[in-house]
């Protein structure tokens, strides 16, 4: 805790706080940490439960992903204050624990948007890697029913499971698109030069053309 105190920066919190993240530590540093820690279940667990964001992201780094039961894994999802360790709590642990579809089909069901919103990131991850026995028609038929009037986490989140599904199945491609156009879900976010924007419409036809440019 002392050594994460001496990495706090105030500017780099200042950006974080922009974005929901209560903390200042620069994560090329705190991954350079984490290198040196290395895997530590044990620590993990006491890093997670000072409550600190850059503690609970340094305990994502080092713990084991495998290790986790459902309910665990459940409790530290809603317990998840900032963005940064809901994202990196689902791309880093719950992707790779062997209950990630079970949790991906409770948390897509939940009536907490922030929790519901893992639940479709991780339904994205099954769309891009292992899309047998998924609905896609079925998931086109909700996103198109509540994504314009979803809270901005889970907006973003089934914006971003459109947008595969357009890109990784062309059989779908023409209906994802459309829905997209029509929807105009983050249409206007503010997208920095040389970077894709999220509009799905935009965001399909630029990775298929990097596709089919290789």
């Amino acid at each position: 805790m002392a050594e994460l105190a001496e990495l706090e920066d105030p500017k780099t919190r200042k950006v974080n706080e922009k974005h929901g993240d209560d903390h200042g530590v620069n994560l090329g540093k705190l991954r350079a940490l984490a290198k040196r820690l290395k895997t530590q279940q044990e620590l993990a667990g006491q890093l997670w439960r000072t409550n600190d964001t850059a503690a609970r992201l340094l305990a994502l780094l080092i713990c084991r992903p495998k290790a986790f039961e459902r309910a665990e894994l459940d409790g530290m999802l809603r317990e998840a204050r900032t963005p940064k360790v809901h994202d990196w709590l689902v791309n880093y642990v719950v992707k790779k624990n062997p209950h990630s579809e079970e949790l991906r089909l409770a948390w897509s069901a939940d009536p907490d948007p922030v929790v519901a919103s893992a639940g479709w990131a991780l339904t994205t991850e099954r769309v891009a890697k292992k899309p047998d026995g998924l609905d896609l028609a079925g998931l086109l038929d909700v996103i198109e029913a509540e994504m314009k009037d979803a809270p901005d986490r889970l907006q973003w989140a089934m914006n971003h499971c459109l947008a595969q599904i357009g890109i990784e199945h062309a059989e779908y491609r023409t209906r994802a698109i459309a829905i997209g156009e029509r929807l105009e879900v983050l249409k206007d976010y503010p997208t920095s030069p040389g970077c894709t924007s999220p509009f799905a419409p935009v965001w399909i036809n630029e990775m298929v053309r990097r596709q089919h440019a290789k």
